[in-house]
């Protein structure tokens, strides 16, 4: 039986409370699925982006699907975070991982964001 699971993924900061949006957004969507949700950083923080398939796939995940929780789709996202599926790819050769595009760059979200912006002001 498959079992699919989702990683977010961000930059990282050196301030820890800087994550816990990503934690409060990883809770949430563990309420919503059954399936595993693990949390993994480009840089400054930990697990990276190994750890946090390894540890999915240890977990009886066959497939896993990374979301960039970037706003836009910069240098990590087009030639960083490409490079480092393309390695964790070969050292996880029996776990499917995919990737979504930037969150930022769904209309949904967007559309959510200016939702926000607009209560700001009433």
């Amino acid at each position: 039986m498959s079992k699919h699971g989702m990683i977010l993924f961000g930059h990282g900061a050196r301030d820890p409370r800087w994550a816990e949006p990503f934690e409060r957004l990883a809770m949430k969507l563990r309420a919503m699925r059954s399936a595993p949700v693990a949390l993994a950083f480009l840089e400054l923080m930990t697990p990276d982006l190994p750890t946090a398939i390894e540890q999915l796939a240890a977990d009886g995940c066959d497939a896993i699907t990374v979301i960039p929780v970037f706003f836009g789709q910069g240098g990590h996202i087009r030639r960083d975070l490409p490079e480092l599926l393309d390695r964790c790819r070969a050292i996880f050769p029996s776990v499917e991982i995919n990737c979504a595009t930037a969150v930022g760059e769904d209309d949904s979200v967007l559309d959510a964001v200016a939702r926000y912006c607009v209560r700001q002001v009433g």
